[in-house]
């Protein structure tokens, strides 16, 4: 990870921590915000930046289990594979009604040093079938901070055995 992209990622977090603590739109509930000094997140990890290649998807839906038991539908547009410590690891990457793809994974640290429901990615299709995925940018769903929220459970197909030691670390409040 070179400077420039440890700068914009650090700018990054800043920018979200002062959106939570100020915005009439932050997840963190209004009495919490007064003394919120920000979220916990990992140290930058350049090993945490995979540019991969798309394998296209089927196409075929997923019902995806909401935190308030509801159900959403996505679509399965591609899939990419990765190591992480030797470990080959594989995801599914789905459309929504936005540009890009959501990827919603928990991993190894789910429950324990991260979100126990899991965290999320939003990843941009470029032209050459590539994908960066770059977990310095996971981030916890807004019932982290607020159960009111409903928030899409990963699916089983985006459970990873390996640790994602990068992005959002667990919220305590």
């Amino acid at each position: 990870m070179d400077a420039t992209h440890a700068d914009d990622l650090l700018e990054h977090r800043r920018r979200k921590d002062e959106a939570f603590k100020h915005s009439p739109q932050s997840p963190v509930p209004e009495p919490d915000r007064p003394g919120f000094e920000g979220l916990d997140y990992y140290d930058p990890e350049p090993g945490m930046v995979f540019t991969l290649e798309v394998v296209p998807g089927d196409g075929s839906e997923v019902q995806v289990q909401t935190t308030d038991g509801r159900e959403r539908t996505y679509r399965r547009t591609g899939s990419v594979t990765f190591e992480v410590d030797g470990r080959e690891a594989k995801l599914t990457l789905f459309s929504t009604e936005h540009a890009g793809y959501f990827v919603p994974f928990r991993d190894a640290t789910s429950g324990k040093e991260t979100y126990g429901a899991g965290r999320y990615l939003e990843v941009d299709a470029t032209q050459d079938g590539t994908v960066t995925l770059d977990f310095n940018y996971a981030y916890n769903p807004f019932c982290a901070y607020d159960e009111a929220y409903s928030c899409p459970l990963p699916p089983g197909e985006n459970w990873l055995r390996v640790p994602i030691r990068a992005g959002e670390r667990t919220y305590s409040g």
